[in-house]
């Protein structure tokens, strides 16, 4: 896993749609121990709980993806 630069979570939270707070908050604190699988349950329950819409959800997994090589 590698961190995210500011400029690449900064461009998945600029569509109109997503929460860009919740994509900044929760890029920005990935957890490597965590692994992939932990960090795609932590943001379905995230999501969950918070009531994340599918844009911003959808933001948040490809970060994800970016930050793990997927």
């Amino acid at each position: 896993m590698r961190s995210l630069t500011n400029e690449e979570i900064g461009k998945l939270a600029a569509p109109k749609a997503v929460r860009k707070i919740a994509v900044e908050n929760f890029l920005g604190s990935l957890y490597e121990p965590a692994g992939y699988a932990g960090s795609i349950r932590n943001l379905y329950e995230d999501a969950r709980v918070y009531k994340w819409n599918e844009a911003t959800v959808n933001a948040i997994r490809k970060g994800i993806n970016l930050a793990f090589g997927w």
